[in-house]
């Protein structure tokens, strides 16, 4: 793992911005690459395509992480200057009735290491699954391999209320995933789906390592928002590891 995300893990400050796995469009990710560069986020996450790799790899110099559900389409990203593989996100795969079940989130995670043994991976767990069997998921993905383990559930919550209670009624799934799968694993975990700079810290108090942010910073229509977002997201990350360095 590369050595100043392993340093954000262990700090538990680790920001990924997510541009999305079916999200080809240049210049939406080119955007996205640039504010998480200039926000100060740790590493960014894109779709599998050697051609967005290598544009973003011209743009930044943060850990680029690709994300699929073909394990085939790693090796030509990490050829193209990756860093490290997503098994995941599947957020953009629900709306089209698209579901991925414990087995077959294990059968790619061993299809990916048998590809890619020393490669640093990522695993999303399925947030349609109960709670105890994202848990169980969880403790054989990292039998298999998994170095990171990164939750979900943004899609499966509909906030009641407006501002900030609607914030945290959005983020309750994967805030629960992180806090329950972090007491039974051993590595990194990454809440990630739903997440905004208001429950980011939640993520970290439950048990996460660090968070990963997509539609609160690309529904954004300037760079400049954009940017900010990242920003308040890293600084809503510092407050916590401030507040933890005290206590």
């Amino acid at each position: 793992m590369d050595s100043k995300l392993q340093l954000a893990f262990s700090r538990k400050n680790a920001l990924k911005v997510i541009s999305g796995l079916n999200n080809f469009d240049r210049d939406r990710v080119a955007a996205a690459v640039k504010a998480a560069t200039a926000g100060g986020a740790t590493f960014l996450d894109i779709a599998a395509e050697p051609n967005l790799v290598r544009m973003a790899r011209q743009l930044t110099d943060l850990p680029i992480c690709v994300s699929a559900v073909e394990p085939e389409k790693f090796v030509a990203v990490m050829a193209a200057g990756a860093d490290l593989i997503e098994i995941g996100n599947f957020d953009s795969f629900y709306a089209a009735g698209r579901r991925f079940e414990a087995e077959e989130v294990l059968a790619l995670t061993r299809q990916t290491r048998a590809l890619l043994p020393n490669v640093t991976l990522s695993v999303t767990v399925p947030h349609i699954l109960t709670l105890d069997r994202q848990v169980a998921l969880a403790e054989a993905l990292v039998a298999e391999g998994a170095d990171i383990i990164q939750t979900e559930g943004g899609t499966r919550s509909t906030p009641q209320h407006p501002g900030t209670l609607g914030l945290i009624e959005k983020a309750a799934p994967t805030l629960a995933a992180a806090r329950e799968i972090s007491q039974a694993v051993s590595v990194p975990v990454l809440c990630a789906s739903g997440l905004s700079d208001v429950t980011a810290p939640m993520a970290i108090a439950a048990g996460a390592s660090g968070v990963g942010v997509g539609s609160a910073i690309n529904q954004l229509e300037s760079e400049v928002a954009m940017v900010a977002a990242v920003r308040r997201l890293v600084e809503a990350l510092a407050t916590v590891a401030r507040v933890s360095a005290i206590a």
